[in-house]
């Protein structure tokens, strides 16, 4: 008869071990332990750092940043001497025609914001950002060959076709989490303003030497290298748009509180272009010449983008953005009033505070915005509801060159300043109901 060999839980003599074994031979009965660290892109470690970028995250919102700045440099290079290089052209003494190649960007990218935005949640978001580069290569080449005012208008227009803001700021969203998106959006919006302190610096100097068709050269080359940009550097994009249910134009235009941010960029912008209508004159009665103006403005924008900073980051982790997007907006208000008082006896001083402060409202708004529109939209509406809000800029854009001027003609500079203020202060009951929006909330 066969007599089984019994479980031996201990080892042959001089083999110790730690476990029990049969017939020789280790049973492990004790699960193996992970050595390694959790890698920073786990859900466990997502979960314990949730105010921390991953490192998709961190190449999103560099890359994405970079493609904005890229392509406002290329717009904001050409302002600050559009007026004055557009009399070398035939058509170009005709303020109403220089004025119209100046708004056709702002009408065509009003325009089509909704469409592309739509598009992008059908189709892809680097599709329609890879095709409204393309577009806008195609614009400035047009402005550069341009022989006249209406073939420059015709290559604004063109420029202002390429409206990749939604897909961008919605691609933005899509690839990262709610508890870290408005740090990526104040990435974009300080790239935003670096490039706007970048071209008042730098457009004078490079105009004097290449000319305004040289200028929108750069604007083209600029656009090629975001399109690099777009196509190797940022991460794929998310498949879920694909198989989401269409976003309907209604259901966002129902929403009340994404009608709230949408009011909001209207006036904050239809009030930039109205505050610039006048500020440089007050530099210019302060004594401070015109080829010098970037001395108050380079400073004011770098003290304003250490504050936001140190200010919005931080307060937003705290649970305070509500408090932080109401004060900002009540800030852009008084800095109005601020400037009229201004008008009799401007001091640089004075002004350059002003100004700091006013940089301080304008970039807050400018990156919690898009973020709070993409966290109050569902995912497979953001394409269209960042379409909307980008329509909302560029008729706010419109609206302040248009209606600013009218005021300016009928009341001088403190009309301006007033009916500025007036704005921010309708802005402000609008959006005083506005819910309080936590660093983790969405809606699915």
């Amino acid at each position: 008869m066969i007599i089984p060999r019994p479980l031996r839980t201990g080892a042959p003599p001089g083999r110790p071990t730690p476990w029990p074994t049969i017939s020789g031979y280790p049973l492990r009965t004790r699960p193996r332990t992970a050595l390694r660290t959790a890698s920073p892109d786990t859900p466990t470690a997502l979960a314990d750092a949730p105010q921390r970028m991953t490192a998709v995250e961190r190449r999103t919102s560099l890359a994405l940043a970079a493609v904005y700045a890229l392509r406002m440099l290329g717009l904001f290079i050409v302002l600050p001497v559009f007026a004055l290089q557009a009399r070398h052209y035939p058509g170009g003494d005709d303020p109403a025609l220089v004025g119209l190649a100046m708004g056709a960007y702002g009408l065509t990218q009003a325009l089509l914001q909704v469409p592309l935005g739509m598009a992008s949640d059908r189709l892809g978001r680097k599709p329609v950002i890879l095709a409204g580069l393309a577009l806008f290569v195609l614009g400035s080449m047009v402005a550069a060959w341009a022989p006249s005012m209406a073939w420059l208008a015709v290559g604004r227009a063109l420029q202002g076709a390429g409206a990749i803001s939604a897909a961008v700021t919605a691609l933005l969203a899509d690839l990262t989490r709610d508890g870290v998106r408005t740090k990526a959006m104040a990435l974009v919006g300080i790239s935003i303003a670096l490039m706007f302190a970048l071209s008042l610096v730098a457009a004078p100097v490079l105009v004097a030497h290449v000319g305004l068709s040289g200028l929108f050269v750069i604007t083209a080359s600029l656009a090629l290298a975001a399109m690099a940009v777009v196509a190797w550097v940022v991460p794929p994009e998310p498949a879920s748009h694909v198989d989401a249910p269409r976003a309907r134009l209604g259901e966002v235009l129902r929403d009340t509180e994404l009608l709230r941010v949408d009011v909001g960029v209207f006036v904050l912008h239809a009030a930039q272009i109205m505050t610039w209508l006048s500020v440089p004159a007050l530099l210019l009665q302060a004594g401070l010449d015109t080829a010098q103006h970037w001395h108050i403005y380079l400073p004011a924008v770098g003290a304003s983008l250490l504050i936001v900073g140190g200010l919005l980051f931080r307060l937003e982790r705290q649970g305070h953005f509500r408090a932080v997007y109401l004060g900002t907006i009540a800030l852009i208000g008084l800095v109005q009033l601020g400037f009229l008082t201004q008008l009799q006896a401007p001091g640089l001083a004075a002004l350059g505070v002003l100004l700091c402060l006013y940089f301080v409202g304008f970039n807050t708004q400018e990156a919690s915005q898009p973020s709070l529109v993409s966290r109050l939209a569902a995912p497979h509406q953001r394409g269209t509801a960042l379409g909307v809000y980008n329509t909302l800029m560029s008729l706010g854009i419109f609206a302040g060159g248009a209606v600013g001027g009218v005021v300016a003609s009928a009341w001088g500079a403190s009309g301006i300043f007033v009916f500025s203020a007036a704005l921010v202060l309708i802005w402000l009951l609008v959006a005083w109901p506005m819910k309080s929006v936590g660093a983790t909330s969405t809606r699915a």
